[in-house]
């Protein structure tokens, strides 16, 4: 039996092992791969972030992670963490939004071996910023298999809003803004959720997990979760505390949002968007252009609260307006969806010096449930 290759998975927020998650089921089951967990940036953290790889995950810290041989070092954001003996690096992106230069690098990314890029868009972003070379060998173009569940009849939006005590027969909204204290959630969020919650509708608020840390560069300093507890307990509501949106999406009638990469996702369901235009936080997350043209182009547009609840309600009368567009830009964000998560394993198998796994596990997608990701665990090194 040939030796097993060792992938060492890096994140900062739970949010990154979402992104990885049906990557890591469809692999997880191959006894030639063995994947170790590591926070980089907060190691103390690394069981919280990493809390839905299962509980028998391994975990490790950066000063063990640096003396230990790993054959591949995977990440989904622009950082890494310390090698004696330097892995193959992968990056594996986190969003489709335009943040924070993730679609206009200003610095070169040829230090990472392989490139997982979601889209044709930011690949040429990529080539035109000079940050890698047009003949790149470092670049597979995969998609994103975190919303391949979004296309593949795997969620059902009445079984998810049962699985929240929620009444299917009422129209369901989301509201999901990103993180940042110059956010939607700052600037109007507890009076759009109280003018929500009078709607005959159910109403589920998603927080990004940043909204969560109590850091004021992130959340403003103020505890979202504690706050909105109260507002949220009570039928017809649901406060999420879960890192995969993917449900939600799937569960909701309309999305309101700022400007988060779900807000994206969530085209390839072709519901509507109602975008509240906040231009401090385009300013602050350093957003692209391109992308808050495409997400204004998708969405009806507010910047008060009278006018998202109006927005909201146009969106409920006639969910049909923008249908042409939403499919268009949906296109061109996401590489053939519904796919990519085995291409995602393929280019990793390929990066680590394997055959893709022949066993039906590799086939399995974020579909898969909480008992048979446990049941296909390796025991503990």
């Amino acid at each position: 039996m040939s030796r097993i290759r060792r992938i060492l998975v890096d994140g900062r927020t739970p949010v990154n092992y979402t992104i990885f998650a049906p990557v890591h089921r469809a692999m997880r089951g191959d006894p030639r791969v063995r994947f170790t967990f590591i926070s980089s940036d907060e190691p103390s953290r690394v069981r919280e972030i990493f809390a839905g790889a299962g509980p028998e995950a391994r975990f490790t810290v950066p000063a063990a992670a640096a003396i230990r041989s790993f054959d591949a070092y995977l990440a989904s954001d622009f950082m890494w963490t310390r090698h004696l003996r330097r892995p193959c690096r992968i990056q594996m992106f986190h969003g489709v939004g335009g943040k924070y230069g993730f679609d206009a690098p200003t610095e070169s990314m040829r230090m990472w071996d392989r490139l997982l890029f979601v889209n044709r868009r930011r690949l040429a972003n990529f080539i035109k910023a000079g940050a890698i070379d047009e003949d790149s060998p470092a670049v597979r173009l995969v998609g994103m298999p975190k919303v391949d569940c979004l296309v593949d009849g795997s969620l059902r939006r009445d079984a998810v809003l049962r699985s929240l005590a929620l009444d299917p027969n009422r129209t369901t909204v989301l509201y999901a803004p990103t993180w940042s204290p110059a956010s939607s959630l700052n600037k109007l969020g507890e009076e759009l959720i109280d003018e929500l919650l009078a709607r005959p509708i159910n109403l589920i608020v998603k927080l990004h997990d940043r909204s969560r840390d109590l850091r004021p560069r992130y959340s403003g300093g103020i505890d979202w979760m504690a706050r909105l507890r109260p507002k949220l307990s009570r039928p017809h509501a649901h406060l999420a505390d879960s890192s995969d949106i993917c449900p939600l999406l799937a569960a909701a009638d309309v999305m309101v949002t700022d400007h988060s990469s779900c807000g994206f996702e969530y085209l390839l369901l072709d519901r509507p968007i109602v975008r509240i235009h906040v231009p401090e936080l385009l300013q602050l997350a350093n957003i692209h252009r391109d992308y808050v043209q495409l997400l204004s182009e998708v969405s009806d547009s507010t910047r008060e609260v009278a006018d998202t609840i109006a927005a909201v309600e146009r969106a409920i009368a006639d969910p049909s307006s923008r249908s042409a567009t939403r499919r268009v830009v949906a296109a061109d964000l996401f590489h053939e969806p519904g796919t990519a998560t085995a291409r995602c394993a393929a280019a990793l198998y390929e990066a680590v010096g394997l055959e893709p796994h022949p066993f039906a596990s590799l086939e399995r997608t974020a579909s898969s449930t909480s008992s048979e990701m446990d049941a296909a665990c390796l025991p503990s090194a």
